[in-house]
């Protein structure tokens, strides 16, 4: 199980700044059961979003979230909805904010950050795609998390040893920052790089980067 909370509803705003129409989906895994991204969560929502002036063009409450063919498959009932919509908010952890990024091209918000379990990973099979770091930045990179899938967990681009759009630790693996630019440029959302938080607390996170300089006595 993932732990995840909402982000601040002032927060979600920012993101949905400029944007009129929002199709919200929410998770009956991991996100009902922390009461962030259930159904009774995503109709909450909905009420605060038409409250303030968007159009909830629709939700839906997905199994798993995490699970992408199955929410391809579900979305795509939704279809018509998330085209007359100007973006996807999704109220789950990153692994299921990553994967409605994988199958939707539009723009996806994420509703929630994903907490620690300090050190114990929860069990779902996306599991390298989310580190519980607690401070989602997804929102900037296009729905693709630049710390799990850089092995160098670098926050603020590529760095110089990747080689034709591939990782220099893993030259087999596509480099996670060409990844999130091409996907950006496609959904003519590069702007959102400037955005980029410049500082990353690792102290929410059960990282190895924190945990080295953390005194054990």
């Amino acid at each position: 199980m993932l732990i995840s909370e909402q982000k601040p509803f002032e927060e979600i705003m920012q993101y949905l700044d400029g944007e009129k129409n929002v199709f919200i989906v929410g998770c009956k895994g991991c996100a009902e059961g922390c009461e962030t991204g259930g159904e009774r969560e995503v109709m909450e929502m909905r009420q605060k979003l038409e409250e303030a002036g968007r159009t909830v063009t629709g939700v839906s409450v997905i199994d798993f979230v995490c699970n992408d063919q199955l929410t391809k498959m579900t979305l795509r009932a939704h279809e018509s909805k998330i085209v007359a919509s100007d973006s996807l908010l999704v109220l789950c952890c990153g692994a299921g904010i990553q994967a409605t990024a994988s199958v939707v091209d539009k723009v996806i918000h994420p509703g929630c950050n994903t907490i620690s379990l300090g050190g114990r990973h929860g069990e779902w099979r996306e599991g390298e795609f989310c580190l519980e770091c607690g401070q989602c930045v997804l929102e900037f990179t296009g729905g693709i998390c630049p710390i799990a899938r850089c092995p160098k967990t670098l926050v603020n681009g590529p760095c110089g040893g990747y080689r034709d759009g591939m990782c220099e630790v893993n030259p087999d693996r596509d480099c996670a920052w060409v990844q999130i630019f091409q996907r950006l440029e496609k959904l003519g959302q590069k702007e959102k790089l400037k955005n980029m938080p410049l500082l990353k607390d690792y102290s929410r996170s059960y990282h190895a980067r924190y945990t080295a300089l953390t005194p054990t006595g």
